[in-house]
């Protein structure tokens, strides 16, 4: 069964959030716009390319009124020790979230059970609690915040504007389509 348009499932959790540890649950995504990333472990390969690409497109996000949340199963002690250690990882400073008992890995359908670690699932979540956009990659294949900020921006588009869709490649102040009868068949 997919996610979408699903409310996410109730969570606790610690996340390591601007230099300190701080509590995080499903209630903090409610009333904005969220976009929940989860990537296998830290101090590893592919994930520092993500984490920084997605760090260097925060003020963006956040300009959008856009929370971001990076979640593997590592505790919240774990992204201390990464961030502190590693140049890319310290420019961070969006929550980082552990969820070492895998719990909400698992709520969100990205949990690899025979390895403890999560797929590298992205999930753009509506101010109501609404999973709008869930995407999931082989462990092997990064992602592009600039791609991602694309969807969240089409996203949000929809959610404003009810009875317009945004075709493939659409990007602000591009048209959109308002389905209808009279559009079948001549796109």
């Amino acid at each position: 069964m997919s996610l979408i348009n699903t409310q996410v499932k109730p969570f606790k959790a610690t996340a390591f959030h601007n230099g300190k540890f701080v509590p995080v649950s499903d209630a903090d995504l409610k009333g904005k716009w969220s976009v929940v990333f989860f990537y296998p472990a830290d101090f590893t390969f592919v994930c520092p390319t993500e984490l920084g690409d997605l760090a260097d497109h925060y003020d963006t996000f956040k300009s959008m009124g856009v929370e971001i949340y990076g979640v593997s199963t590592d505790t919240h002690f774990t992204h201390k020790a990464w961030h502190d250690t590693s140049d890319t990882i310290k420019k961070i400073t969006y929550p980082m979230i552990g969820d070492p008992t895998g719990a909400i890995t698992r709520n969100f359908d990205v949990m690899i059970e025979e390895e403890g670690l999560a797929l590298r699932g992205t999930f753009v979540i509506n101010p109501e609690g609404q999973i709008k956009l869930c995407e999931i990659h082989d462990n092997g294949i990064g992602r592009d915040a600039k791609e991602l900020l694309r969807k969240v921006q089409a996203a949000q588009y929809v959610a404003s504007h009810p009875g317009e869709v945004c075709p493939a490649k659409w990007t602000p102040g591009a048209q959109t389509l308002a389905p209808s009868l009279d559009l079948v068949g001549k796109i």
